[in-house]
């Protein structure tokens, strides 16, 4: 049935979870795993400290080492399952956008995701990104709680 499967990670608790029950699941059913993380653009004007303090150069190498200890977690997890992972890193300020983008571009059948990253003020100020993929997206979404 479901032969690609997408899991995007922020890193969080939430996700290392809902990566270990995608990866689970994809072992199931026989399925490849497709892990993905987003990074957010540079912009000189921020509230971010990270983009206030770092240079464009630094904050894309900061970017880029986080974004593989992200995939490493879901590489990780992949191999110890003996799935074949294909690993991706999207520069979006929109994580929501990259992550459908990503499933319909690679021909993901499903994605699976936790059901919140963010926590406290910076969550509601930005809204559930895993709400935004189960409005804005057309590849079926398997929520990890």
């Amino acid at each position: 049935m479901y032969k690609h499967i997408l899991i995007p990670s922020d890193g969080s608790e939430t996700s290392r979870r809902a990566i270990l029950a995608g990866v689970e699941f994809a072992r199931e059913v026989g399925a490849e795993v497709v892990g993905l993380t987003v990074t957010p653009e540079f912009h000189v004007l921020s509230t971010s400290s990270e983009m206030i303090e770092d240079t464009p150069e630094q904050f894309a190498a900061a970017s880029e080492g986080r974004a593989r200890r992200i995939l490493a977690d879901i590489d990780g997890a992949a191999r110890e399952a003996g799935l074949p992972c294909r690993l991706e890193h999207a520069v979006d300020d929109d994580p929501y956008a990259a992550i459908v983008a990503t499933a319909e571009r690679l021909g993901c059948d499903l994605i699976v995701m936790a059901s919140h990253g963010r926590r406290g003020l910076k969550g509601l100020l930005l809204g559930s990104e895993t709400q935004k993929v189960l409005v804005h997206g057309t590849v079926p979404v398997l929520v990890h709680r």
